[in-house]
């Protein structure tokens, strides 16, 4: 069971960060990353990705291109998976998912279903396993990179990407990184979940 007290994060002692400086920051410290794990935590349910072909696609309704898109996508996949391999980098997602799937989390599904075919740990946690601990609010997006740097991820109300908050200070990083720990070991892992509750699934909407 996952404990209902989440930790906290005290904006105040996170620094502000823009979207393109979050993005370069973030980028520049995984390629960093030896030997270290790496979590992610994603609590919507509706994204408004960026420069996706696949995402445009799901926009428009056309199902079967932004799947087609996705499986075009493998060999970029296999070439990120050989280098996190090779500096020892392993990244953990834990998917928080409300049922019935919202479009977004559907097709977001398929993507990850072949990421992890190449590696990527991923989990699914239902959203009622999380429920206790969301009275105030929900849980957090937010990345942590190699237990060293927390990144609360933010995202406007129509949910574009809009920077985040980068906290170092080990008091509010090493708790984050023990509910993730513990939200990974109650999560499912994305094959089963997939082959029961989204392969039977017609295509979306368009959204």
């Amino acid at each position: 069971m996952l404990d209902v007290h989440v930790p906290a994060l005290p904006v105040g002692r996170g620094q502000r960060l823009g979207n393109e400086e979050y993005l370069r920051d973030f980028r520049a410290r995984d390629a960093t990353i030896r030997n270290g794990d790496s979590w992610k935590l994603e609590r919507l349910q509706h994204f408004e990705e960026m420069g996706s072909p696949s995402r445009d696609a799901l926009r428009r309704g056309d199902w079967a291109t932004s799947l087609r898109l996705f499986e075009e996508g493998r060999d970029n996949l296999r070439e990120i998976q050989a280098d996190e391999e090779a500096r020892g980098s392993v990244f953990h997602r834990v998917r928080v998912v409300e049922e019935p799937l919202t479009p977004y989390v559907q097709w977001e599904l398929h993507w990850l279903r072949i990421s992890a075919e190449y590696g990527e740990r991923v989990r699914i946690l239902p959203a009622t396993a999380v429920a206790a601990a969301e009275v105030d609010g929900l849980l957090p997006e937010l990345t942590i990179q190699d237990g060293e740097v927390l990144f609360h991820v933010l995202y406007t109300e129509a949910g574009a990407p809009d920077g985040a908050v980068r906290f170092t200070a080990p008091d509010i990083v090493d708790p984050w990184t023990a509910y993730m720990r513990n939200a990974y070991a109650a999560a499912e892992d994305i094959a089963s979940y997939f082959d029961r509750a989204v392969t039977p699934l017609p295509p979306p909407p368009a959204a």
